[in-house]
């Protein structure tokens, strides 16, 4: 039986940081030999808020070496930039003339970052979701590994494929596959450093707010330092009046490898003081071998170039065909 595929991606404005590794990359990595997985780095979503160009093409090789470096294997994945497939921006076209405006319009997230633009608001950016659907319905994915942020994008994802099918396809032979959502419970959000209620992102004015993947161990330390607790002596789980000690709680699980209940039993009576320090210590053990990697991979573009040429080949190949069957739906005359 052929393995369930997977389609996921991260946009390369900038380092990766703790979120975007607890929250995806380490479950990409530790189910990777379950699924054929097709991973890919996605600049054209960059562009949809400013950007800068000068950084852009060293930044989407940085997120490539990144996955190679937290552990993705090319045994079992494929990595790809999304820009080098041209068959993402002609199947968003071609789903854009299927979806009506409102679906586009009620999305939260457009909401949120419109208004933090105001007036430099882009039409990519409120076109985000048809985009990210054209990624994922290329490649056929049976599943997307999503944060909870992301489920209203797979959400539209699955009403465009509907459409889609009931307009054009047959009751035997749909013209798109459904895929559904890949959520890990367990730190698939982790939060700012800053504000335990907001999650840790890469839009975050503050530097304070995330741990950067490759951060060095005295950048690592001030930040956790630094970041926001409260006066409460003993620390625990699960209490919402404390969401920075839960937040908090939870990354020290993750990174030292412990269970749960370990930690709450080693940290119960702790203060800060005892507990930040054990906290640097477990981010800064975690992250070294991820950084001793890039900068190996980094220090050989030849073989991140050979990687993502081939990754770029395999990708177009399978993403050519879905086009074709979709532009044969909608009774586009063949290629000639």
């Amino acid at each position: 039986m052929a393995k369930q595929r997977i389609l996921s991606g991260v946009q390369p404005t900038g380092n990766l940081h703790l979120g975007n590794y607890l929250g995806a990359i380490c479950n990409w990595v530790a189910h990777q030999q379950d699924y054929d997985n097709f991973f890919c780095v996605v600049d054209l979503h960059a562009i949809t808020v400013p950007h800068n160009p000068q950084s852009l093409a060293q930044d989407t090789e940085t997120i490539a070496a990144l996955y190679l470096a937290c552990g993705i294997d090319l045994a079992y994945a494929t990595i790809f930039v999304q820009s080098h497939v041209a068959a993402h921006s002609e199947l968003a076209w071609l789903l854009n003339c299927v979806t009506p405006l409102n679906w586009l319009e009620r999305m939260i997230q457009f909401k949120e970052k419109a208004i933090k633009q105001g007036e430099n608001v882009s039409v990519g950016l409120l076109d985000y979701p048809v985009l990210m659907a054209a990624d994922i319905l290329l490649y056929d994915a049976d599943k997307v590994p999503v944060g909870e942020d992301q489920k209203q994008h797979l959400e539209l994802t699955r009403d465009i494929v509907i459409r889609i099918n009931d307009k054009f396809g047959q009751p035997d032979r749909p013209v798109l596959k459904l895929p559904d959502p890949l959520i890990r419970k367990e730190g698939a959000r982790v939060m700012s450093l800053t504000d335990g209620t907001k999650k840790m992102s890469k839009s975050d004015e503050s530097e304070l707010s995330r741990i950067n993947l490759l951060d060095p161990p005295e950048v690592i330390q001030k930040k956790i330092k630094k970041c926001k607790t409260d006066p409460i002596k003993g620390l625990w789980f699960d209490d919402p009046e404390r969401p920075e000690c839960h937040n908090l709680l939870t990354l020290y699980t993750l990174l030292s490898g412990q269970t749960k209940e370990a930690v709450a039993q080693e940290c119960q009576t702790m203060g800060w003081g005892q507990f930040k320090p054990l906290l640097t210590e477990a981010t800064i053990a975690a992250l070294a071998p991820i950084q001793n990697k890039y900068q190996h991979l980094m220090a050989d573009k030849t073989y991140l170039e050979t990687v993502l040429r081939q990754g770029n080949q395999k990708a177009a190949g399978v993403a050519n065909q879905t086009l074709e069957r979709v532009r044969a739906a909608l009774g586009y005359l063949p290629k000639l």
